[in-house]
């Protein structure tokens, strides 16, 4: 696996901090998707159970790396979304799965070094789960640590966020995100890391999807709107049926970019009969059905309205 580059420094200053034992109880990842916050927690977890860490990383031979590569490690619990009575996945971590975890943390490691549990993504817990979490944050038990990661983290309560060490993992500089795209193979490097928003993760991920096709294919959806062709109906209910929230990304990016093109020649490549503020508040709007997809609302009511506003 090659190590982003600017994990270097967050990982510098944990080992640094372990060198004088004095880790904290409870860390937050957090940052946007793609930047690796998870790998970064499973080398920082299998480096701190690990039996003869070299530099913070676990050997990968001992019997406790044996048993975390197996996921069978009795002193690491990873929660996340779990299953109703019906079977079905939850899509928010409840009150249930946090009393569970602690008493899980308030037991004495079969190890006899850490105990750790993670949480992810932890900007899922509902105001029950939180609350419940308070406790064991605010009395934590030795040799215990907690690890919450987030996407969202404004998400999440200030009272959980004040309580743990924060570790932001932020876009770093285009120079640096496209010598690590090339290093990984990523064909077309400069195209996908613009359409990911300078986010190199993103951009590794889309570029292996084929998502920079979809990008083009939404751009051609709002053109042939604002031309008059199309069914925004049928446009809507094709966008649903194929990453959402993507496609919102993409649209958004187009009409930011068409906003710059009207700005500079007075006319854009989408060639929207919206004016400057009328493409800016549809791009707001853009962005909020992003987050509202995450919620109760139709997704098809949600895209079809945004869709006919634009045309």
């Amino acid at each position: 696996m090659s190590i982003p580059s600017w994990h270097s420094e967050h990982w510098t200053r944990l080992q640094a901090r372990r060198q004088r034992d004095a880790l904290p109880h409870a860390l937050l990842l957090c940052g946007p998707r793609g930047l690796g916050k998870r790998d970064f927690l499973r080398r920082f977890v299998r480096g701190l159970l690990c039996q003869r860490p070299q530099e913070g990383d676990a050997c990968g031979t001992c019997r406790s790396c044996l048993l975390f590569d197996a996921g069978t490690h009795p002193d690491y619990v990873a929660l996340s979304y779990g299953l109703r009575k019906d079977g079905v996945q939850r899509s928010e971590i409840v009150v249930d799965q946090i009393r569970e975890l602690s008493a899980r943390l308030a037991t004495a490691s079969q190890f006899g070094g850490w105990q750790i549990a993670s949480i992810d993504p932890a900007d899922a817990m509902n105001a029950a789960a939180a609350n419940a979490l308070l406790k064991t944050l605010e009395e934590p038990a030795s040799q215990t640590m907690l690890i919450l990661v987030a996407d969202a983290p404004w998400r999440m309560p200030a009272t959980i966020r004040s309580r743990c060490q924060r570790i932001d993992f932020q876009l770093p500089a285009q120079a640096e995100s496209l010598a690590w795209l090339q290093d990984v193979g990523v064909r077309e490097a400069p195209a996908a890391l613009a359409a990911a928003g300078g986010n190199p993760g993103l951009a590794r991920i889309w570029a292996e999807e084929g998502a920079l096709a979809q990008r083009q294919d939404v751009r051609k959806d709002l053109a042939a709107l604002a031309a008059g062709r199309g069914d925004a109906m049928e446009m809507g209910r094709r966008w649903l049926d194929n990453a959402p929230d993507q496609r919102l990304w993409f649209a958004a990016q187009a009409v930011a970019d068409e906003m710059r093109a009207r700005a500079a020649t007075q006319t854009g490549p989408l060639a929207s009969a919206l004016d400057i503020e009328g493409l800016g508040a549809w791009y707001d709007a853009a962005n909020r059905a992003r987050e509202a997809l995450r919620g109760p609302l139709r997704g098809d009511l949600l895209l079809l309205e945004l869709l006919g506003r634009w045309r």
